[in-house]
């Protein structure tokens, strides 16, 4: 596979880029799935169906699983996060949902019907850190002692700067993780206070440290512009702040503002900045990063060169899934939580959003699961397409496969993203130019023949 190095950006490139916002900056998925979730045939999909698809990507992945656990309680509400939680200062609830959580994991063990082979844990929410070092141990050590650890595992966790403690780092080190990934988002306290997501700076340089102490070696922060009273010099400044510490590896993606979804949104939308605006402060914030030696990978994805995310992806096995860009490529992801989502590569699979609801299903010893799909030929290969462009930005084919199904894509938004520059388009494939990589999203959709036919109106974030 070529990769595409990077190359510094030119304000000239800047200004050619203003000229394609308003073109472009249109609702479109982020595609950690396809299809997207509003074009899911949840009628079709029963919990026999969803075993049965499990049991066969247990064995057709050679017993090598991945696992999500969704941890969803927060002692606040961070207004801009469009994640699943459940806010509460009483942390007397951790117990109940761990003895919940390995319930479910009991019911998958059944379902494989041998012992899994554990590649990837990644522990996601909500925050995590809202349980105490103690109940985690408990936690990992249920799900890991009806199975095998692969020799090349990996395990990662989200934290909150403000509750992540020295007794979080030193136990789950103990207990084999190497990742942590930190929420910052903006050190500026002005944004930090209106989206309620406040830690310091020297609290991020703290715990950064304690990490690397416990032999944390791959630590990821997520950082988001377009943000309410984000400013570019703000973005500028919270960029230099963050290089100054070294995370390995930086998520640094566009503010999703979906106030239909989630009302907080709505008390601050006067302070939002334009999607002008918003492209410059990504632009900023990328000329810096790669300046000071970090590659852009996939989608809103940066890394050192001593990271194994830069490593999958100079390799070409670099994966995408419900958990984001990952270097373990298990095709079998098992969700664990309430709302967490499942992958079996031929299926997918939600679970309930409420959490009485998940208690219930639990109760009646049901998987849990409330929604999901099972993909037809013609989705598994646009699926493959989409995966490709966003982990590799190219993908190639065969006449004949586009041919089996029709030939779904929108040929005139390929057309029309050739002109502008953006993709290379021929009989056999698409390579994304640089110029096109901030636009991948839009790209992905051209390949979107679910969202093309579709008559149903959906609601997405702005691609921009």
């Amino acid at each position: 596979m070529m990769i595409v190095r990077n190359k510094p950006l030119s304000p000239e490139f800047l200004c050619y880029m203003q000229d394609f916002i308003s073109k472009y900056n249109v609702p479109g998925p982020r595609y950690t799935s396809y299809p997207t979730i509003p074009h899911w045939h949840t009628e079709d999909h029963t919990e026999s169906r969803w075993k049965q698809a499990v049991s066969d990507g247990f064995w057709r992945n050679g017993k090598e699983i991945s696992l999500y656990i969704h941890l969803p309680f927060c002692e606040s509400l961070c207004t801009y996060c469009g994640c699943t939680t459940r806010i509460t200062q009483n942390h007397k609830v951790e117990s109940k949902y761990i003895t919940y959580l390995l319930k479910e994991w009991k019911l998958y063990l059944a379902t494989f019907g041998g012992q899994p082979i554990i590649r990837e844990i990644h522990m996601g929410g909500g925050t995590p850190t809202f349980f105490s070092a103690e109940n985690l141990k408990t936690l990992i050590d249920g799900l890991t002692h009806e199975a095998t650890l692969s020799d090349d595992f990996v395990f990662g966790f989200e934290g909150h700067p403000n509750n992540t403690t020295e007794e979080h780092l030193k136990t789950l080190a103990d207990l084999g993780f190497t990742r942590m990934s930190l929420g910052i988002q903006d050190f500026d306290p002005e944004v930090q206070k209106i989206i309620n997501r406040k830690q310091s700076f020297s609290q991020v340089k703290e715990i950064t440290a304690l990490a690397r102490t416990y032999g944390f070696t791959s630590l990821n922060y997520d950082l988001i512009y377009g943000l309410p009273k984000q400013t570019i010099s703000g973005i500028a400044q919270t960029i230099a702040q963050t290089i100054a510490l070294k995370p390995d590896r930086i998520a640094f993606y566009g503010y999703a503002h979906v106030p239909w979804v989630k009302a907080a949104q709505k008390s601050y939308e006067q302070y939002l900045p334009s999607p002008a605006q918003r492209q410059k402060m990504y632009a900023t914030g990328k000329k810096a990063l790669m300046t000071h030696g970090y590659h852009d990978i996939g989608m809103d994805h940066f890394a050192l060169p001593t990271d194994s995310l830069y490593e999958a992806f100079a390799t070409g096995k670099l994966h995408r899934n419900f958990m984001g860009y990952t270097t373990q490529d298990t095709n079998l992801l098992i969700g664990l939580g309430m709302s967490s989502i499942s992958d079996s590569w031929t299926a997918f699979s939600q679970n309930e959003k409420l959490l009485s609801r998940y208690y219930e299903r639990l109760d009646r010893n049901e998987l849990p699961i409330s929604r999901g799909h099972q993909l037809t030929t013609e989705d598994l290969i646009i699926r493959r397409h989409i995966l490709n462009l966003m982990c590799n930005f190219e993908t190639t084919w065969e006449v004949s496969e586009l041919l089996e199904i029709g030939f779904g894509f929108n040929t005139n938004l390929l057309a029309t993203l050739v002109t502008d520059g953006f993709i290379q388009w021929t009989d056999t494939g698409i390579k994304i130019n640089d110029a096109g990589k901030p636009f991948i999203r839009n790209i992905c959709m051209a390949l979107d023949a679910r969202l093309w036919r579709s008559s149903q109106q959906t609601s997405f974030s702005q691609t921009l």
